[in-house]
């Protein structure tokens, strides 16, 4: 499966894979063959980070 392109497309994907499917990122990134520094950075482009507390990108503090 191809991962969405656009970085607010892929953090609904990755947030909804992790809350109906994946107990973790290490989790997501093993089901899906994903590039986890690419996500990570994706999503740092668009001020958010991920919360292992609650198993989803969040919104960075600013």
């Amino acid at each position: 499966m191809q991962m969405p392109k656009d970085p607010f497309m892929l953090l609904s994907f990755v947030n909804t894979q992790l809350r109906d499917k994946c107990p973790s990122f290490d989790d997501f990134i093993d089901e899906f063959d994903a590039d986890r520094e690419e996500i990570v950075d994706k999503m740092g482009s668009i001020g958010f980070i991920y919360s292992i507390e609650l198993n989803r990108f969040v919104q960075a503090e600013q």
